[in-house]
């Protein structure tokens, strides 16, 4: 292949991979989480604390907090720049896996080993969703790449090698934590009890790269503890030992679970690269380092890792697929041709069966989903789907013809496209499934430092939207431990709501579709300004008319029982004149006790 060529490739790889970054709203809640966290730091001015929504937040560390921050200064916030860390660090590791692979085994395995990463399920909607797995298994392939190195050069660029894998630990702990050095010592054991092979430990440099490790991790997490000396506990006990041992989170999924999210996430190359497992298992002989049977081991140690842990998620074995893809782009084009069709007879089924059922999709539509969205669903899925069979075909033509090379090259591609058509078509879910479009509606009537409540429910995307926070009203979301910490910025009940409502002068409230009946069955005046299919954004009425309203109205939460005594909404009510189009004002007579609002409490998933 020229050097032309690649260079093509790896600019058209780029566009695919950067440039549909802000073509989709930010979905809740991962993404609503991890962009609004950067958005507060920068606003704010403090590296140190991350706070989401102005509640402490350490469920993680800040390493990518800090990147999306510089990036908002450099670029401005954007969706384009909320992604960018997570696209950065995706499209880094598929360059690292091409240029190990070339060093390791040569041009040809580097080259598949950039295509099969690059074009795997997974991997590419992790690469273009923002949650903090990309980074740390960026950080985490720096590290095993620079030890597969140390390991066969002479001892001075050994040491420098070792070096490079401590400080890229050091930033794998600063993007998710303590999992990290979880997994490289599990993979460390796993291949020397495997290989009976003690020469890595004599190539450590435990020394130096215990200190380069401390200098580069050690200083947030002692800035973070002096500052709040709540954090230790609350991060390693409870974000790590209890995450690990208990089922907290309420992620607990089947052990076979992940099992399942290879088999979908390691499309289009799930059975192919099962087949490059077990062939690596027999290149590595007991008593000398082998590349592959140290990828292999770590596979399967973070594999098995995450399947005995009491909280899965998806994502959490996205680390694994740097090295399925450095073992795949070593070993695939020497597969038998039996093995590629087979391979590629089942993605062709799998393919059409996709196109027979996706016109089923259309029977989801109803309350959350209009017609309309899940038409647009279906043209994206069915174009995914047809790309995808279209390179299917491709690819067993030229499979039957022994160019296995190429094959995999058509396949890379019908897979990199495909996917990015399916994400793209998700975003006509987004008037349900995030706040960007009520966002818009709602801007030209907000006034700046006006109270905005958001009431018995958190909407993670709202306030990147609207580049403020929110005061949270009769809910703790994933919050509880900050509102613990300053429970003054917390209103725990809706009764309280509603005098705070009366007393302000201009105030705005984000509420769900069924609160906002239940809210205007009781009374409360509230001019609407605007609404999804979700939820309505109010604004207290200009112009008041006083009337008495004598309704309680009254909230289960989690909130302690003294804060969630039901209170008599006594403060009088306002209304005014009826609105037309998409504002207007709910206002009530005084309705009898028994039609006052009972309020469940409502919340997102915790972060993983």
């Amino acid at each position: 292949m020229s050097r032309r060529l690649i260079w093509v490739l790896w600019i058209a790889l780029a566009a695919v991979w950067f440039g549909t970054l802000d073509q989709r709203a930010l979905v809740r809640p991962d993404e609503g989480r991890y962009a609004e966290i950067p958005r507060e730091m920068a606003a704010s001015g403090d590296w140190v604390t991350p706070r989401l929504n102005e509640f402490k937040y350490f469920e993680k560390p800040a390493l990518q907090y800090w990147a999306t921050a510089a990036g908002y200064k450099v670029f401005g916030q954007s969706e384009w720049t909320a992604r960018l860390w997570p696209a950065l660090t995706g499209f880094l590791s598929v360059l690292l896996a091409w240029w190990t692979g070339r060093r390791l085994w040569g041009p040809v395995a580097g080259h598949l080993a950039a295509a099969i990463l690059a074009s795997s399920l997974l991997f590419v909607v992790l690469g273009h969703l923002i949650t903090l797995d990309m980074g740390l298994s960026f950080f985490l392939q720096v590290a095993w790449t620079a030890f597969l190195f140390a390991q066969n050069d002479e001892r001075s660029s050994s040491r420098r090698w070792m070096l490079l894998a401590w400080g890229a630990l050091a930033l794998a702990v600063l993007s998710k934590g303590l999992v990290a050095l979880v997994l490289v010592g599990a993979a460390l054991v796993g291949y020397t009890l495997l290989n009976r092979d003690l020469s890595p430990w004599r190539r450590l440099a435990p020394l130096r790269g215990l200190a380069l490790f401390l200098l580069v991790a050690a200083p947030w997490f002692v800035a973070v503890s002096l500052a709040n000396p709540e954090f230790p506990q609350f991060f390693f006990i409870h974000e790590h030992f209890e995450r690990f041992l208990s089922t907290v989170h309420r992620r607990n999924e089947p052990g076979w679970y992940f099992l399942a999210v290879y088999a979908l996430g390691a499309l289009p190359w799930s059975l192919l690269l099962v087949h490059t497992l077990l062939k690596s298992w027999s290149q590595g002989v007991g008593g000398r380092f082998s590349a592959d049977r140290f990828l292999l081991v770590w596979i399967i140690a973070t594999f098995a890792f995450f399947s005995v842990s009491g909280s899965k998620m998806a994502p959490y074995i996205l680390p694994i697929f740097p090295a399925l893809a450095l073992l795949g782009g070593h070993n695939i084009a020497s597969l038998s041709r039996r093995a590629w069709l087979i391979h590629l007879a089942l993605l062709a089924a799998l393919a059409v069966a996709a196109l027979a059922t996706a016109p089923r999709v259309l029977r989801l539509a109803g309350d959350s989903y209009s017609l309309e969205m899940l038409q647009g669903v279906l043209n994206w899925l069915t174009g995914a789907a047809a790309i995808s069979l279209a390179s299917i075909v491709a690819a067993m033509l030229l499979a039957w013809a022994q160019h296995k090379v190429a094959a995999a090259a058509i396949l890379a591609v019908g897979g990199l496209l495909s996917t990015s058509a399916g994400l793209l078509g998700h975003d006509h879910l987004s008037p349900y499934s995030s706040t960007r479009g009520l966002a818009v509606q709602a801007q030209p009537r907000l006034k700046p430092g006006v109270p905005f409540y958001s009431v018995d429910y958190y909407e993670q995307t709202l306030p990147f939207y609207l580049k403020r926070t929110l005061t949270m009203v009769a809910t703790e979301n994933e919050l509880s431990f900050g509102i613990e910490q300053e429970p003054h910025k917390w209103i725990p009940t809706i009764d309280e709501f509603t005098l705070r409502w009366h007393h302000d002068r201009d105030a705005f409230a984000v509420m769900t579709l069924d609160v906002f009946e239940r809210l205007a069955t009781a009374g409360l005046p509230m001019t609407e300004i605007a609404r999804n299919r979700r939820y309505v954004i109010v604004e207290k009425p200009a112009a008041p008319v006083a009337l008495p309203v004598t309704a309680t109205v009254t909230v289960s939460t989690t909130a302690p029982a003294a804060a969630r005594a039901t209170v008599p909404a006594s403060a009088p009510a306002a209304h005014g004149p009826g609105m037309s189009g998409n504002s207007r004002v709910a206002t009530g007579e005084t309705p009898p006790a028994e039609k006052a609002a009972s309020l469940n409490h409502a919340s997102d998933g915790a972060p993983h």
